[in-house]
């Protein structure tokens, strides 16, 4: 397969006269504090988007920069985009992929038109009675995805440094909640705090060794953290 996104999954699907293809793909599924976040994209049928839209890639091979530069111009070209929330409690409660599927609905359910296939990266959901396709390495290859993929990742950064501001002690504004050097130095000194995972090993050894940080229950809406 091409090192950059195609359309060739989104034209055979366009050829039968499936227009409303959905793009899915989650950031967040290996951090260790925070929301797995999902966006969903639907893209016009018409394959000069490619030109368009020529600079997006997977997410991860893109800067900061740039992922806040394509994604206005994604929001802007595509026929509806949405985005789709797991929280913390969630993934405690039924784990990273069912919580990754919850917020992958959730993101379509979102969108203004209802799609008629879904290409996903590398998962199923079941739970949505719509045609689908699962592609492994579909953020890298499919131009849906990759999409997809930008918008997912820039609004959970966003919703981490949102929640920096109420523990700035963390360096959630930094590393997003991702297992770096400095977020395992934080656990170490300060414990978990509200926004941990503390079904994933790290976070759970830690909460063994020092006391939970709290955070007032009025703010967790403001927050996102409530279901």
């Amino acid at each position: 397969m091409p090192d950059l996104p195609n359309l060739d999954f989104e034209k055979n699907l366009w050829k039968k006269k499936i227009a409303w293809v959905a793009g899915i793909d989650e950031a967040g599924r290996g951090a260790w504090a925070g929301p797995v976040t999902a966006a969903a994209v639907i893209l016009p049928a018409d394959p000069k988007i490619l030109c368009t839209l020529n600079g997006v890639r997977d997410s991860k091979q893109m800067t900061a920069h740039q992922r806040d530069y394509w994604k206005n111009v994604i929001r802007q070209v595509s026929l509806s985009w949405a985005i789709g929330w797991g929280t913390v409690e969630e993934i405690d409660r039924v784990g990273i992929l069912n919580a990754t599927c919850l917020a992958m609905k959730r993101a379509v359910h979102n969108l203004k038109l209802v799609p008629l296939h879904l290409l996903i990266d590398a998962v199923q959901i079941k739970a949505l009675d719509i045609p689908q396709t699962s592609l492994i390495k579909g953020d890298i290859h499919v131009l849906s995805i990759s999409a997809a993929s930008v918008l997912a990742k820039t609004a959970r950064d966003e919703r981490m440094v949102r929640l920096d501001k109420s523990f700035p002690e963390y360096g959630f504004a930094k590393h997003k909640g991702y297992g770096t050097a400095m977020h395992q130095e934080a656990l170490t000194l300060l414990g978990p705090c509200e926004i941990h995972r503390f079904s994933f090993a790290p976070v759970k050894v830690s909460a063994l060794e020092k006391p939970r940080m709290t955070l007032k229950t009025s703010s967790r809406k403001s927050l996102g953290l409530a279901s």
